[in-house]
């Protein structure tokens, strides 16, 4: 790292970053769910409710969770293997119309990977996309609001450049993205000006 360049930010624990409306809000909805399975009375989601409304931090909700069952979606996809893209000396990329799986590992190689979500069909709330940037990086294009995790990965030497927006829609997945950034790194953006315009003139 040349001399004048600016140190990295310290990878801060996922339990001490700030919790966001959605994220209170998706606990929320599992409790209740929790408590119209007889999981947790009344009484006890009612607690559980008047806290995780009050939490800060991913760290003050997941204790509120810690002792229930996965969602549903998450026991579907137990078992199937994740979608592995390896860049090669080629590189490899999903664009248009895909299917998303709930994992997806995606290893840059010597000729990148672009994952491009923007016409996805995705039925998961969350969605895991293990990075490994290696020497070429891996681009992730993400729709208009959805939202991303990049707390769980690794920045490298490549580094992490998030150029998404923080808002996201209701109903819209969340990309958890893990693994290490590597020589090269990875980036996460919207749609550039030449992809919107493609989008706009081919509407699905």
């Amino acid at each position: 790292m040349p001399p004048d360049s600016p140190l990295p930010e310290p990878h801060r624990p996922r339990a001490e970053l700030r919790a966001s409306h959605e994220d209170r809000e998706a606990v929320a909805e599992r409790l209740r769910e929790a408590a119209g399975d007889g999981r947790i009375d009344l009484e006890e989601l009612e607690e559980r409710l008047e806290r995780a409304f009050a939490a800060k931090t991913y760290g003050d909700l997941e204790p509120l969770t810690a002792d229930l069952p996965p969602p549903a979606a998450a026991v579907e996809a137990e078992g199937r293997p994740p979608l592995e893209l390896k860049g090669g000396l080629h590189g490899a990329e999903r664009v248009g119309r895909w299917r998303v799986p709930a994992r997806i590992v995606a290893r840059g190689g010597l000729g990148g990977v672009k994952l491009d979500f923007t016409r996805a069909d995705c039925p998961w709330q969350e969605v895991e996309v293990e990075v490994h940037g290696e020497m070429a990086g891996v681009t992730i294009v993400v729709p208009d609001g959805w939202a991303v995790d990049t707390t769980g990965i690794d920045p490298g030497i490549g580094g992490v450049r998030d150029k998404t927006t923080p808002e996201r829609l209701p109903g819209t997945p969340l990309l958890r993205i893990t693994g290490a950034g590597g020589m090269a790194g990875a980036t996460l953006r919207h749609p550039n000006r030449w992809e919107r315009r493609r989008l706009r003139n081919n509407p699905a």
